[in-house]
């Protein structure tokens, strides 16, 4: 879990490197203004679940349930988060409704949440 806990934190940020140059140039053409602002806060969290992931895949063992859960709720908070934000900016460009992945949003915010509120047990517990 550790390996795979940095990997995708490498990814994570690695991705939204990616997508931000794109914001910053490349959609500036294709998106208005307020869903280029929705597209540049998915990045935005996405970028500060890359610096999580690799912070705590350095600090966790990953020796028991609540360690591991910790990775997980971000991964897939912030998979849930940041791609339904940057579908939803898209959908007027591809001319398509996608107003289904607006309840996915909050529901990936409230994963990383726990995965927060999880690691600040993990700091209590262990006197870190």
């Amino acid at each position: 879990m550790k390996t795979l806990t940095l990997v995708i934190g490498a990814v994570y940020g690695l991705v939204s490197v990616i997508l931000g140059a794109f914001g910053a140039h490349a959609f500036k053409k294709i998106l208005s203004v307020e869903k280029l602002q929705s597209f540049e806060t998915g990045v935005r969290y996405q970028m500060y679940a890359a610096f999580f992931l690799l912070i705590v895949g350095y600090i966790l063992k990953f020796e028991t349930k609540s360690e591991n859960w910790i990775s997980w709720l971000m991964i897939f908070g912030t998979l849930l988060f940041s791609v339904s934000i940057y579908f939803l900016a898209f959908q007027d460009y591809w001319g398509t409704n996608l107003k289904f992945l607006g309840p996915i949003t909050p529901i990936g915010g409230l994963l990383m949440i726990i995965s927060w509120v999880m690691l600040i047990f993990y700091f209590v517990k262990n006197k870190i």
